[in-house]
């Protein structure tokens, strides 16, 4: 059910044959998270400057903000290739010296979901990313012996959602870290007007406006909403994009002016309802929605809290008097204690 979420911020199946397009190339395209960008941008200058391989990079926060677009800027900004894969799919050490070693000088290798890969696995970075060697085991038993394998230097960017599950060790071996926040109205805006533009659809800035600001801070979402707008504009319209074609079909569509679906509505009358308004634990929550737990603190409340229509407390979750007010409801005096 999350894929099918239009406001997910995770990669839905439909949004890979059109993020590759929709992508920024350079720093200077890439809208939005400018104390990152202008970090990146020295940061890039100075290892070009040497003829060095740019430290490591570990970018993280909510799915759908840019990392892995911003992944592929900082290799095209190097002017050098990138491997891309995942946490999960590498399953034995092999798998990643293989790519390692067969890495060029100062080539990027971009590993989303960083977070899962295996203890074994990260030791096998830990002295690739430092010294630029790869410790091989040949042999069994009592006869095997370990051999360092020299790489060229290469830059590995890191992807990750939750920092949390992150080892020290390996955290610790990122020289650049940072993260990338929900985007301002205003960027968002000018993203839906950049992927318009490439889309090649008209659309007024009225049209801009509203789509930006059901896009709940992320640009996945943002386009994504696009995507279904223009249809609706091709369809029921004359194709161009106003702001009263945006209006008809993203209430079509079941996303309000906050940028919440159905589920959003459903978690927070579910703790108003059933719970009193809070607090409640996420384990009965998710329960009461039949949903995962997992599901609900990685997807669903990172939003709610952001923008404060959510708390965690120590005693579980409180729907806040943002969230009543948005129900127009009156919140409970002790709610004013949290």
């Amino acid at each position: 059910m999350v894929d099918n979420r239009l406001v997910t911020g995770g990669r839905a199946d439909d949004d890979a044959q059109y993020e590759a397009g929709l992508r920024p190339r350079t720093l200077d395209e890439y809208i939005g998270q400018d104390r990152v960008r202008q970090i990146l941008q020295v940061s890039i200058a100075a290892a070009k400057q040497r003829g060095e391989a740019l430290d490591h990079v570990l970018l993280y926060g909510p799915p759908g903000l840019g990392k892995t677009t911003l992944a592929y800027v900082i290799a095209n900004e190097m002017g050098v290739p990138i491997r891309s894969t995942a946490g999960p799919i590498i399953e034995k050490a092999g798998d990643l010296a293989a790519i390692i070693s067969n890495l060029q000088a100062r080539e990027v290798l971009f590993i989303d979901e960083v977070h899962r890969l295996p203890s074994a696995i990260e030791e096998t970075l830990y002295p690739a990313m430092e010294d630029y060697e790869l410790d091989i085991m040949i042999g069994q038993g009592p006869g095997a012996r370990s051999v360092k394998l020299p790489v060229q230097p290469f830059t590995l960017v890191g992807a990750t959602t939750r920092t949390g599950l992150l080892t020290s060790p390996l955290r610790a071996r990122f020289g650049i870290v940072h993260r990338l926040d929900y985007y301002s109205d205003r960027d968002i805006e000018e993203i839906v007007r950049r992927s318009a533009r490439i889309l090649g659809v008209a659309i007024d800035d009225d049209a801009a406006v509203e789509i930006g600001r059901r896009s709940r801070g992320t640009p996945r979402v943002a386009n994504r909403l696009l995507r279904r707008v223009r249809d609706y504009a091709q369809v029921r319209a004359d194709g161009r994009i106003t702001g009263d074609v945006a209006r008809s079909a993203l209430q079509l569509l079941e996303v309000d002016d906050r940028g919440f679906d159905e589920i959003d509505r459903r978690l927070l009358t579910t703790i108003i309802d059933k719970f009193g308004g809070g607090p409640v634990g996420v384990a009965t929550l998710a329960a009461a929605l039949s949903e995962e737990k997992d599901a609900i603190e990685e997807i669903y409340e990172p939003f709610l809290i952001q923008i404060g229509f959510l708390d965690r407390t120590p005693r579980g979750r409180v729907a806040t008097a943002r969230a009543y007010e948005y129900f127009g409801l009156s919140a409970p005096a002790r709610e004013r204690l949290w």
